[in-house]
């Protein structure tokens, strides 16, 4: 059986501000972090060994996750020193790889039939090297496979233009590797950008004329998390999913339509109406007389009171939303505190799609319905309305009656002034 290597250190900038304080890949969606849906889906295709390489935040990554017997795999880490690439990555886990191995990236979301379909073609096949492609609508923003005879590949191309692709396959981020791949690795150089690419790695192997195949996986088994809004159709992947169950207290007058998870501890009061897929979690109180919406995910000792509505969200733990709120397809970092009447506006009044700042620069995210990012333990005062598409950092206070239309930086206060002018009655 093949030990798994999972690419775990990378710091998930485009993802701020929610990894401002936690990895990427352990943003829960569907209730469970990315890494998790990852390992689950390794061993249901019959992995029981995995090295997670990991750095930014490295310590909660080993806490959570710890040896794996949680989840039934032998788990070792292995520290990249600096983030300089995946073929660097990839390096550092030699010391702990005998044999070939399956190569992922840990921000992905795949089924295990995607990993099963690579590993039987590598042991049918003999290849040196086997990876997954999958169709993508974007080609100019991966890595894109050109195929001869079907599954034979002849290059890869990093970020073509549109109309140069050689195809809209895309590298998937799923391989097996002989241990020939770290000889190649060393033989490379770094990229513009100071890194180690594997990629580099693979057309040193392509050029020895090396057998590398490619096998097709469907786009509905893959999921790629690169920017935030990417966060809530992952959230909608895996609830769509789960095998949903009900286990917790559902109070007379609750109403639960269609898969609802209700976790053991939770609480769902009487007038609650719950759409799903949704996921509630452990020691979560929810309601009364409020509206879950579905493909929402609410974590861990989360409130959500009369006459909130909540649709296509993510609520992570500790969340405070007492009453008369709206949260729209949007992203609430823990202990966030929003105060009667916060309002996530997540649609354009002209109806276009909405955008949002990533990494300084803005960027379309082709979505008509978009709310906002919230990073962990905000708090926002009675009537605060945020427009669709900004970002609140880390520990900012947003007051009453503001209407937020940029992103604020963390440990910001944005307050109202307001004008008043007093008179007499009757004078």
């Amino acid at each position: 059986m093949v030990k798994a290597v999972i690419l775990a250190a990378g710091e998930g900038v485009r993802l701020q501000p929610i990894t401002s304080t936690r990895p990427k890949h352990l943003i829960k969606v569907g209730g469970k972090p990315i890494l998790q849906h990852c390992l689950s889906a390794l061993k249901a295709s019959g992995i029981e060994e995995a090295v997670i390489v990991v750095h930014y935040m490295a310590d909660m990554i080993r806490q959570y996750f710890d040896d794996g017997k949680r989840f039934g795999l032998k788990i070792e880490y292995v520290e990249q020193p600096s983030v300089l690439g995946t073929g660097n990555a990839v390096s550092v886990a030699e010391p702990l790889v005998k044999d070939e191995f399956l190569l992922v990236y840990g921000d992905l979301l795949f089924s295990p039939e995607a990993v099963k379909g690579v590993i039987t073609m590598h042991q049918k096949e003999k290849p040196t090297a086997t990876m997954a492609v999958v169709p993508v609508k974007r080609p100019e923003s991966y890595g894109i496979a050109e195929l001869e005879n079907e599954k034979q590949v002849k290059r890869i191309v990093e970020k073509p233009k549109r109309e140069e692709a050689p195809s809209n396959l895309a590298n998937a981020g799923i391989y097996v590797f002989s241990t020939d791949i770290f000889e190649r690795i060393k033989n490379t150089s770094a990229s513009t950008r100071g890194e180690w690419e594997i990629t580099d790695a693979i057309s040193l192997l392509l050029n020895e004329k090396k057998a590398l195949l490619a096998v097709r996986i469907s786009r509905d088994d893959w999921f790629d998390i690169g920017k935030p809004w990417d966060l809530l159709e992952a959230n909608r992947w895996a609830l769509t999913r789960m095998n949903h169950k009900v286990c917790g207290n559902v109070e007379n007058g609750a109403h639960l339509i269609g898969p609802v998870t209700i976790a053991e501890t939770a609480r769902i009061r009487s007038g609650a109406y719950i759409e799903g897929p949704t996921f509630i979690g452990d020691e979560s109180d929810i309601g009364p007389n409020c509206y879950i919406r579905p493909y929402t995910s609410v974590g861990q000792k989360a409130r959500i009171g009369n006459a909130c509505e909540i649709k296509g969200s993510i609520i992570m733990d500790g969340v405070h939303a007492g009453h008369l709120s709206y949260i729209g397809d949007s992203i609430i970092g823990e202990k966030c505190n929003l105060g009667a009447g916060t309002i996530t506006g997540n649609y354009r009044l002209d109806a276009g799609s909405i955008k949002m700042m990533v990494k300084g620069k803005v960027v379309d995210s082709e979505r008509r319905k978009l709310g906002a990012v919230l990073g962990d333990n905000v708090k926002t005062g009675i009537g605060a309305l945020l427009m669709p598409g900004v970002k609140v950092g880390c520990n900012s206070w947003i007051g009453p009656n503001v209407v937020v239309y940029r992103d604020v930086p963390e440990n910001t206060a944005l307050l109202l002034k307001q004008s008043l002018e007093e008179k007499k009655l009757g004078s």
